[in-house]
């Protein structure tokens, strides 16, 4: 996972492209990526907001939140294209390359999740993960009224905020850096072709 693929076809460089190979656009995230990317972004602010102390919907929607985490788990694995871990979660030695050239403003476009999101990535569905747990303890025999758990519920909740608000500046900034619409690419699954330094770190999904 340290050497990204240029282009889906393998690690070779990808040539200068025409400007209308710059303008192709390729299939991307698949449905349940997107379903996923959304359901969790919703979820996560109706139940920090609106839904934050009613009680019954809060933990409906955070059971079906850590429903789409399992299954977005599993299709990690069996999954294709840039929806596998494989093909984005980075080692070591790419994230730092990665963000050394992020500071120098140099870090390249990556076609699926660049390193840095990949990271987030992660990190976010750890903190779901998190919170689905101390949720459920929260409402068990065993743990009812216990305070740290609540209060680490809180805390996640918390952290999840500010992880998420990072997660949509870098969005931002990322559309402007690389001339592309990162949200909406989410909505409808396809992104700009590689071409030039881009990176494709997995194959086009069908």
């Amino acid at each position: 996972m340290d050497h990204p693929k240029h282009s889906s076809g393998g690690p070779q460089a990808i040539e200068f492209g025409t400007a209308d190979k710059a303008h192709q656009r390729i299939k991307v995230w698949d449905p349940l990526v997107r379903i996923f990317h959304w359901t969790i972004a919703l979820g996560t602010i109706a139940n920090l907001t609106v839904l934050r102390h009613v009680e019954d919907p809060h933990i409906y929607l955070g059971y079906a939140m850590v429903g789409a985490l399992t299954v977005r788990l599993i299709w990690g694995f069996v999954g294709k294209g840039h929806a596998r871990f494989s093909a984005f979660v980075p080692g070591p030695k790419t994230l730092v390359q990665y963000a050394s050239a992020l500071v120098r403003r140099q870090e390249p476009r990556y076609v699926g999740h660049n390193p840095a999101g990949a990271v987030m990535m992660v990190i976010l569905m750890i903190l779901i993960a998190g919170l689905g747990i101390t949720g459920w303890m929260m409402g068990s025999d065993q743990f009812w009224g216990e305070p740290w758990v609540e209060e680490l519920h809180e805390t996640l909740a918390n952290i999840i905020i500010g992880a998420a608000v990072l997660h949509v500046l870098a969005a931002v900034v990322e559309s402007v850096r690389h001339k592309e619409n990162m949200p909406w690419s989410m909505v409808t699954g396809y992104k700009r072709t590689a071409s030039g330094s881009d990176v494709d770190n997995a194959p086009a999904t069908r």
